[in-house]
């Protein structure tokens, strides 16, 4: 794997991942950034949240369980000193779905914390992480 960050002025950085996809970053206004981007940090929750939402449809659907739609809401605190690593990390899976069976869904967000998820599996060497799931009936 492999990927090219590169500076686009002030504190905005463009990367280029190896399979050819572009994300920008970026730094709020008030410490000089142009804010055209999400920053580094969100990048790392965006990425959590990809990785582990990956993970939970990849077992639902071998469960060959159905829905309608799937959100994964994440928050985080950062510590105080640097380096301001995460402290606590929170994700809500929410799924919308006619009779999801909250047993599957139950076993697909476990695997993703346990075993599978390999961003939050360093995430939480300097973070806690706490999850929970809701099963909304369409």
């Amino acid at each position: 794997m492999h990927v090219t960050v590169s500076w686009k002025g002030k504190m905005a950085f463009e990367g280029l991942s190896g399979s050819g996809h572009r994300v920008m970053a970026d730094a709020r206004p008030e410490v000089g950034g142009e804010n055209r981007g999400p920053s580094p940090m969100e990048l790392v929750l965006i990425g959590l949240g990809g990785c582990t939402g990956m993970d939970v449809v990849s077992i639902l659907e071998k469960m060959r369980v159905s829905y309608d739609d799937f959100k994964i809401s994440i928050s985080a605190e950062r510590k105080e000193e640097h380096p301001k690593t995460f402290s606590r990390v929170s994700l809500l899976y929410e799924i919308w779905g006619k009779d999801v069976p909250e047993d599957k869904l139950k076993r697909a967000v476990d695997l993703t914390q346990e075993k599978y998820c390999s961003v939050l599996h360093m995430v939480n060497k300097t973070a806690a992480i706490e999850y929970s799931y809701k099963i909304h009936q369409s």
